[in-house]
């Protein structure tokens, strides 16, 4: 082996390593890291099923939570570009019955957390022991006061994604679940994603988990049609590459659509923008989205500085932070 291919390899057992210590702390589930096209880690630790004793694998399908919202991000410009609605078009062009609260909510708004509407998970109570139409989550904080002028300021709010899932359906005609799957998972040949809806029969699905003095228990059920299209993909860690290769390569949206999608608002401290923060660190720009979602940690980065990604999908709440681990060791 030349030494070139001794230090890659050195490399790639020093991710290991570094995701073996977080697996003794508890971390399970699939971390993929990659240069460009070249994966230079692509890894599962612990048990997709704890009470089957089934090993989370490269291939096991996890609930992606948030970082469902960069997709539903990119449904909308998708029809924007095919003239079928305008981000800057009030709410109301397709809410006709839309509260007056609404009046001055833009579709920017929604997709950049600057609408002013609560966040519905935060309101009481945010569970559900069936599925729910797209209109029933709606009608969870339809009503709700703002939270300040639509524009004024920033707020993270799972309610502005609902929205938009509610919007894709009906500017398109199809269910937020067939239009992603027709105009992005199908395309990109992600068939490893899609809706993750509780009903469904969905092979190589990992069961969800929380860590507890006592041990570890099973997560509290939620039905996916809740958390819809703000939280309710699933995916696996090679979708996710499949899908950043193709976002910042150009594949999916235009240059003036990406453009857009990238640039944060300036009322976000984090660098909020369509679905992604963007932020610069250590001179370096960062691209990401995490998500939380009842037994589910994950996290998507993209540097495109050095076109490195890195992503995470874990099957336990609050699992060790595997991407603030792994950073330092591929910025480079």
């Amino acid at each position: 082996m030349s030494a070139a291919g001794d230090a890659r390899g050195q490399d790639i057992r020093r991710l290991e390593e570094v995701v073996d210590s977080l697996a003794a702390k508890g971390f399970m589930g699939s971390v993929l890291v990659a240069k460009g096209d070249k994966v230079l880690l692509n890894k599962a630790w612990g048990l997709a099923n704890l009470e089957w004793d089934i090993p989370n694998t490269p291939s096991t399908r996890f609930r992606i939570a948030s970082i469902t919202k960069q997709f539903t991000a990119a449904a909308i410009l998708l029809l924007e570009e095919r003239n079928e609605l305008s981000v800057d078009d009030p709410v109301r062009k397709y809410i006709p019955d839309a509260p007056d609260s609404w009046n001055k909510i833009t579709i920017f708004h929604l997709l950049t957390h600057t609408s002013g509407i609560p966040d519905y998970s935060a309101l009481p109570p945010y569970r559900s022991i069936g599925p729910l139409t797209p209109a029933e989550v709606i009608a969870r904080f339809r009503d709700a006061p703002l939270d300040f002028v639509p524009g004024e300021r920033w707020n993270y709010s799972n309610s502005g994604y609902a929205l938009l899932g509610f919007l894709i359906e009906k500017v398109s005609g199809k269910s937020y679940a067939e239009f992603l799957r027709e105009n992005i998972f199908v395309p990109l040949n992600m068939s490893d994603s899609g809706y993750d809806l509780s009903r469904d029969v969905i092979r190589r699905r990992a069961s969800g988990y929380r860590r507890t003095a006592a041990g570890t228990i099973n997560a509290p059920y939620l039905d996916m049609s809740l958390p819809y299209a703000a939280g309710g993909l699933y995916s696996t860690t090679g979708d996710l590459l499949t899908w950043t290769r193709a976002l910042f390569g150009g594949r999916v949206l235009t240059a003036a659509s990406l453009k857009k999608m990238t640039t944060p608002v300036r009322q976000s401290p984090s660098g909020y923008a369509f679905g992604l923060n963007v932020q610069s660190v250590q001179g370096r720009t960062v691209i990401f989205h995490a998500g939380g979602i009842n037994g589910f940690t994950t996290t998507l980065v993209y540097y495109p500085d050095t076109d490195v990604t890195i992503a995470v999908l874990s099957n336990v709440a609050d699992a060790p932070d595997v991407v603030a681990a792994l950073s330092p060791l591929v910025r480079e």
